[in-house]
């Protein structure tokens, strides 16, 4: 017999979080969304799902600080992917407790609750290429607009799992933490988890900011003809990916849990989809057919110049197929976004989601 518990999603109102529930419920299985609702536009994304799936959609409005709530919410789970976070290395600078207490502490709340009440239910855990540091031990040479690392292996492929773990920022430093315990408990304790380190994920239904979610931010700035600041000189290169790439995976980890448990992946767009800040404003400035305003500001805390993420590993274990060109991606974002909020952009330059 199936099982016909509902999947919990914790942040599952959130950008990535309500592509896979929308991705679970249409797919028939009952989803338990668990979001405290506290994010700009999130609950619009619930409403969303509820419209689009009716009562598959279960909505806990709560934090994940709530530790009752959360154990309540993981006991009953068929599965469970842990997206809920704070997502943002600026706020983790003024705010270190409160990260701590969402992604450090909640995590360790969500594996106990697991281990003692549900300890078979699969679990893949939302981790961050940042636990990787810096990189500033690799040396990059400037190309143009982007930087590219001297080591040939790096530049053909770009940053594996075997890197070592070098955690900067509280950001980093509670991600990283959260990773980690994720990876013990299967270890330790045998919980069916896995960890995907996502770079860079972009697409519909992302709230962008300046400090989170920026391919979103500078194409919802470019649409509104606002400024737009470049920390550091922009030529920092990212490996972005489409979120229906990244639900692709998640899903996939899901359904081969008993293979990858106690594994942990970089999931990104890979060498094929990295482009660096000032490339993706080049794109952004032809899609909306005028010249953007752009100013630039001192480098940020913990800033990658490069990141770039070899997901061979990924791909292999998971069986993913072919990742969505960036260029295509973004002009279908571009395409949303300016629906979504009543903006013009030229009609040839539109492409569907």
């Amino acid at each position: 017999m199936s099982d016909t518990r509902p999947i919990l999603v914790t942040g599952g109102a959130g950008f990535i979080g309500s592509n896979l529930a929308d991705r679970l419920a249409g797919e028939g299985h009952r989803v338990r969304v668990y979001d405290a609702l506290t994010r700009a536009g999130v609950e619009g994304n619930l409403d969303w799902l509820k419209a689009r799936h009716g009562d598959r959609i279960e909505a806990v409005v709560a934090d994940v600080r709530d530790r009752d709530r959360l154990a309540e919410a993981a006991a009953g789970a068929g599965a469970v992917f842990h997206l809920a976070a704070q997502v943002a290395v600026t706020t983790s600078l003024t705010d270190p407790r409160e990260d701590y207490g969402v992604n450090v502490a909640a995590t360790f709340d969500l594996l106990e609750a697991l281990r003692t009440r549900n300890p078979d239910a699969p679990l893949v855990f939302a981790s961050t290429n940042k636990v990787y540091g810096d990189l500033a031990d690799l040396d990059f040479a400037v190309e143009g607009d982007r930087y590219v690392p001297v080591d040939a292996y790096v530049r053909a492929h770009g940053v594996g799992e075997g890197r070592p773990l070098d955690f900067h920022t509280p950001y980093g430093c509670s991600k990283g933490a959260a990773d980690q315990y994720v990876l013990d408990y299967a270890r330790s304790f045998g919980l069916r988890a896995a960890v995907l380190r996502m770079s860079c994920i972009y697409g519909q239904r992302q709230m962008g900011t300046e400090d989170q979610g920026w391919v979103a931010h500078f194409l919802i700035r470019a649409l509104e003809g606002a400024p737009i600041t470049l920390y550091g000189d922009g030529r920092q290169v990212r490996d972005i990916l489409d979120v229906s790439d990244a639900v692709d995976a998640y899903v996939a980890a899901w359904r081969r849990i008993d293979d990858v448990a106690g594994r942990a992946f970089n999931l990104g767009g890979g060498p094929d989809n990295a482009v660096s800040l000032r490339e993706l404003l080049a794109h952004v400035s032809a899609l909306i057919g005028r010249d953007l305003d752009i100013g630039y500001s001192d480098w940020r805390a913990g800033d990658q110049r490069y990141f770039v993420a070899d997901t061979r590993a990924a791909g292999a274990a998971l069986g993913l197929g072919s990742k969505r060109p960036w260029r295509e991606g973004v002009a279908a974002l571009a395409t949303w976004l300016a629906d979504a909020r009543g903006l013009d952009l030229p009609a040839h330059e539109r492409v569907a989601a």
